[in-house]
């Protein structure tokens, strides 16, 4: 997915603060209607949760039986019980303004939206000739959000924006009773969070279902707490699948079910009454829901709540290498058969290096689970448990090889990256598009890199020829081609005169710039 605007991507959750004195202007969480789950219901719901059983058996049954369903009443009735809102309460600033100062409401609330939209005076990004705003006083406020129970002792899933920096945990059960929580975990890359309450009676609760089988057209049901309005529920389709956002783990299911600030960390159900999605943000202009929800696939949040139950923290594998996706310009210039893998630009000291994985490394399988793109690979790599040794297949010089890595954790390895180098203005031989000269010691200090640092500097690019084609910029660095070490300009023209007498219309080069690597497939074309 291509990337979104800030402006136009919103958590769905909701804020609330008393205006005035006390707590009579705050905004009050309808109780649900009590006919919206029969006695019977309920019953069956507690039956269950003292039985150790998830809700929802009798919907997978009926779900078997139907394309298309002609209510998600009996659905959503059935779920129900195990769905609840969340209410944080903590301490901010707010600032109060002088006489004829406008009403205040935190930044990044619905209100603060509408009012700054319609140029309502005093509000941050407001008209001109708003009073200016004299101090800021200590205030409460709550936050609104949405959670489900996963099991009958009380663990709750929501997402990690919903409780993050909260002094205080309410979880209002759809049967009106009130919790105090607490965090058990949370994790900030995949905003998913874990609670835990205390009850002396077992708790309704759902189950995970398997994400990977939700196709594009299935029926899904969004339950939570929009706006504060408390429980309500929305039904749509599964959008599209496999959405990446921001993150390094991202695979969001998309949805046209309505979602809306408040629905944050609320379940998305299929038919069978299982979660596929955990809701966590719209995409909208407006801050409403125009149909373009997104939720956290279900089998990448079911192993964070894994481990954050077991650890209270995250303990991903970690490979320790720097990877880019294959081209097709690039798999034809080392003969592969398909653009697929993920290629190895860099193998600093950690996992791989000791596994013996090495620059130009194309890893295709990863512990028995094909790789076809970087996405898969880490995504595969951080759902594998931290010491674990697993088979690494790589395609090494035209040769598959197998090598055993025993994988690091990541947490420990984050932050790790490389000083950032400036250009140069050097000029030495045109060759591709590009003039290039050979790296010294004292070209290497210029560009922050260690003194036996070898390869050679891209001073010049043209902007009309194949190097700018592919990126590439002054300051690069060239240290390989072909596969092969380059430390000289006659190096990189004998790389290229074996590419064209093999027939080859791109020779591979490795770049790096600022520190980071990357294979670059560049045209061998006659001007």
């Amino acid at each position: 997915m291509n990337p979104l605007s800030p402006r136009h991507l919103i958590t769905a959750s909701a804020l609330a603060i008393a205006i005035g004195l006390g707590s009579a202007g705050a905004q009050e969480v309808v109780e649900p209607a009590p006919e919206d789950v029969s006695p019977q219901i309920a019953q069956q719901a507690q039956d269950a949760a003292k039985a150790n059983e998830p809700l929802g058996a009798d919907a997978a049954a009926a779900a078997e039986s139907q394309v298309m369903p002609g209510s998600f009443a009996d659905l959503a009735e059935q779920v129900s019980p195990a769905v609840v809102n969340i209410t944080t309460t903590s301490v901010v600033s707010q600032p109060t303004g002088g006489p004829g100062a406008g009403p205040r409401f935190p930044e990044g609330s619905p209100f603060s939206d509408l009012f700054r939209d319609f140029g309502f005076p005093g509000m941050p990004g407001g008209p001109e000739g708003a009073p200016p705003q004299q101090r800021r006083a200590p205030q409460r406020s709550n936050a609104l959000g949405s959670g489900f129970v996963i099991s009958a002792d009380g663990f709750i899933v929501t997402n990690n924006h919903v409780i993050e920096g909260a002094d205080q945990i309410e979880i209002e059960f759809y049967s009106g009773q009130r919790l105090p929580a607490e965090v058990v975990g949370t994790d900030p890359s995949t905003d998913i969070a874990v609670l835990k309450v205390e009850s002396d009676e077992p708790i309704p609760f759902v189950q995970f279902g398997d994400s990977d089988e939700a196709r594009v057209g299935d029926w899904v049901l969004a339950l939570g707490n929009p706006l504060g309005q408390g429980f309500s529920a929305s039904s749509g389709i599964v959008s599209a699948r496999n959405r990446e956002l921001s993150g390094s783990y991202d695979d969001y299911l998309q949805t046209d079910a309505a979602i809306n600030r408040g629905n944050s960390g609320g379940p998305l159900f299929n038919l069978r009454g299982e979660v596929i999605g955990v809701n966590t943000a719209i995409l909208s202009p407006n801050g409403g829901s125009i149909g373009i929800g997104f939720s956290m696939a279900s089998n990448v949040v079911s192993q964070v709540v894994q481990q954050l139950q077991e650890f209270g923290e995250t303990r991903r594998g970690w490979l320790g290498v720097r990877i880019q996706d294959v081209t097709p310009e690039m798999a034809e210039a080392l003969g592969l058969a398909a653009a697929e893998g993920a290629m190895v630009t860099d193998v600093p000291e950690g996992p791989a290096r000791d596994g013996g994985l090495r620059a130009g490394d194309i890893i295709t399988r990863f512990d028995d689970t094909a790789v076809t793109d970087t996405r898969g690979l880490v995504r595969r790599v951080a759902e594998a448990p931290a010491g674990e040794t697993v088979e690494v297949l790589v395609v090494r010089e035209g040769q598959e090889e197998v090598l055993q890595v025993t994988l690091g954790r990541r947490e420990q390895a984050e932050g790790m990256a490389g000083a950032p180098t400036a250009p140069t203005d050097q000029t030495e031989t045109e060759l591709l598009g590009m003039s290039v000269t050979q790296l010294t010691p004292e070209t290497a200090a210029e560009l922050d890199l260690p003194a036996d640092a070898r390869g050679l500097v891209v001073t010049n690019v043209d902007p009309e020829g194949p190097a700018a084609e592919k990126g590439i910029a002054a300051g690069d660095v060239i240290t390989e081609a072909s596969q092969q070490p380059v430390t000289s300009v006659a190096d990189l023209q004998a790389r290229i005169d074996e590419a064209r007498e093999a027939g080859r219309r791109s020779v591979l080069m490795l770049i790096r710039r600022a520190g980071e690597p990357r294979f670059v497939a560049l045209s061998l074309a006659e001007d």
